[in-house]
């Protein structure tokens, strides 16, 4: 089996014990009432950091209006980066990161409209370029199947902790650069699903965020790591970052709930069980409330799988969908695969 170059350094050993002992303290944070508000915040953040490091301008709260569906004035090419990154993110659940198949998939959606190979393997060459000139040349797109298949297969197999496996992925994946364009939101991406696999909580940890803000850093020990021949530089870094962020957000705090206040009430600035239903006419009973609040927490989520979730029929959920879109509460964007709901406000 062929095994990237990569060395474990005593730093890195120390940080997986690190690393280890805040995942569990950062779930319980993410479990606090204030616990959804919080997810949608990293989930702006993570898209927003990722893009700016490719040169999307648009703002945090620019991402978060184009999230909540708003109209935003800003080049049809960033609105459209944006949009790609909130449908890829919102597959997540779906995606397996052990997956070629699956990779190709979130290239295609994170790159649609964008470039004409969107979801293939580049069949040019490719080099990445700094102010000084060219920083890396990548291997003939003719090798890129085989070191792709190569990478996963290690990854797939190999015993190696997963933080280790997701920072090598990481830097393999980007010294290969198999797309045209997008590498490197696709390979962030990837080692955050990577990630997903030690705990659930890495859906929700925006490390692009920190990449966005050691932007120099991060291309420093990428190239410090091909001069060494080995990922070991990366290795540190990366999980340097994944620490700081850890430590960092286990003390975000949003101002205290008020009493009888939910962070859905909070997030849609009316009382979301009663004000809410009377806004459009109607009233909901404990089933529509449960249905709203497990589309706000995951828009993707389809008839059947709402069904299964809550024990209801496939047919009353449905029947129930149906309803709250005559009434306006709720509108489909997309297809019913990969489109997402809205709940409108």
């Amino acid at each position: 089996m062929y095994t990237p170059p990569f060395t474990i350094t005593t730093k890195a050993i120390n940080l997986i014990a690190e690393i280890s002992a805040k995942i569990e303290r950062y779930a319980i944070r993410m479990e606090q009432p204030d616990g959804l508000l919080l997810r949608k915040a990293n989930r702006i953040k993570t898209i927003h950091s990722s893009l700016a490091i490719e040169g999307n301008t648009l703002s945090e709260d620019e991402v978060r209006d184009i999230i909540d569906g708003k109209n935003v004035v800003a080049p049809i090419k960033q609105i459209q980066e944006v949009k790609n990154a909130i449908a890829t993110y919102n597959l997540y659940p779906e995606l397996d990161p052990f997956s070629v198949k699956d990779l190709l998939r979130a290239h295609g959606v994170m790159m649609q409209a964008l470039v004409d190979d969107a979801g293939r393997f580049r069949r040019s060459g490719v080099g990445v370029f700094s102010e000084t000139g060219l920083v890396h040349m990548a291997p003939p797109a003719e090798r890129v199947p085989g070191l792709i298949d190569d990478l996963f297969s290690w990854l797939r197999n190999a015993s190696d902790h997963l933080l280790i496996r997701s920072c090598v992925f990481h830097y393999e994946f980007e010294f290969i650069h198999p797309f045209i364009d997008g590498n490197g939101r696709t390979g962030r991406l990837w080692q955050s699903l990577i990630l997903g696999r030690l705990h659930p909580i890495f859906e929700h940890l925006p490390v692009e965020n920190m990449v966005y803000s050691n932007q120099q850093a991060y291309y420093d020990a990428i190239t410090e790591s091909s001069r060494q021949g080995q990922s070991g530089p990366f290795i540190d870094f990366m999980l340097e970052e994944i620490l700081k962020t850890l430590m960092s957000k286990q003390g975000d705090e949003l101002p205290p709930l008020s009493d009888g206040e939910t962070a859905i009430d909070r997030e849609f600035g009316i009382k979301f069980g009663e004000e809410f239903g009377i806004k459009f006419g109607t009233k909901f009973g404990i089933n529509d409330k449960q249905l709203l609040i497990m589309l706000y927490a995951n828009p993707t989520l389809t008839a059947s799988e709402i069904a299964e979730k809550t024990g209801l029929s496939q047919r009353g959920v449905e029947k129930q969908l149906k309803r709250l879109k005559e009434l306006g509460v709720i509108s489909r964007q997309g297809s019913r695969k990969t489109g997402q709901w809205t709940i409108n406000k």
